[in-house]
């Protein structure tokens, strides 16, 4: 082989090399977009938690596998009716008992969650499950969830367990499909105004 022959082939090994380097990196961001747009704020919350990006993203698509085993079923109309209604009654107990509110609350979403197909054994693998299709929504789940622990330990105020009930909404909606509660002002849904100094029905639209 001549030299030029030499040249001319280190040259063709050196672009091919180029090459498939630049292609790994494309597929590398391609996923990673992918990822970042399917996990949203779960994306962030993975890179903080894992050793690394690298790490993280494989957690990630591990949760993508898992999720996909899992056979989800649609709501029906019925049950749509059904656990809007259930939301709206719950939602009505925070004037009298703001406390039993937020544990029917969390109650209804457990039910609401394992009625979709999700399981809710463990708290932890149900975070992860959720995360995968609902994780815009999965940030308020975890607020309600610890203040819910916060009530149990006789800690949590009323404007706290008041943010509960519209966290739990959060995801309660998102898993539903509509927004449970109806507008402000529909004839529909008015109730008496409660007495001076109890605590209010938590808003269609949290306070920011």
């Amino acid at each position: 082989m001549s030299s030029t022959e030499i040249v001319v082939s280190a040259i063709i090994i050196v672009v091919l090399a180029a090459v498939i380097v630049a292609a790994r990196v494309i597929v590398q961001q391609t996923r990673r977009r992918a990822l970042r747009t399917r996990f949203g704020p779960e994306y962030d919350r993975a890179v903080e938690t894992e050793q690394d990006r690298t790490a993280a993203e494989r957690e990630l698509r591990a949760r993508e596998r898992r999720h996909a085993e899992l056979t989800l079923t649609p709501l029906s109309e019925e049950s749509r009716r059904r656990y809007a209604q259930a939301w709206r009654e719950t939602q009505a107990r925070f004037v009298d008992s703001p406390g039993e509110a937020v544990g029917a609350a969390d109650e209804l979403v457990t039910r609401l969650v394992a009625e979709r197909g999700y399981p809710t054994g463990d708290y932890s693998d149900q975070l992860s499950h959720l995360s995968v299709e609902h994780a815009r929504t999965l940030g308020s789940y975890r607020d309600a969830h610890e203040i819910r622990l916060r009530q149990d330990r006789g800690e949590a105020s009323t404007e706290e367990l008041r943010q509960a009930v519209v966290h739990y909404r959060a995801l309660f909606a998102d898993l539903l499909g509509e927004e449970p509660v109806r507008q402000q002002g529909d004839p529909a849904d008015r109730r008496a105004a409660p007495a001076e100094g109890a605590p209010q029905v938590p808003q269609d639209t949290p306070s920011r």
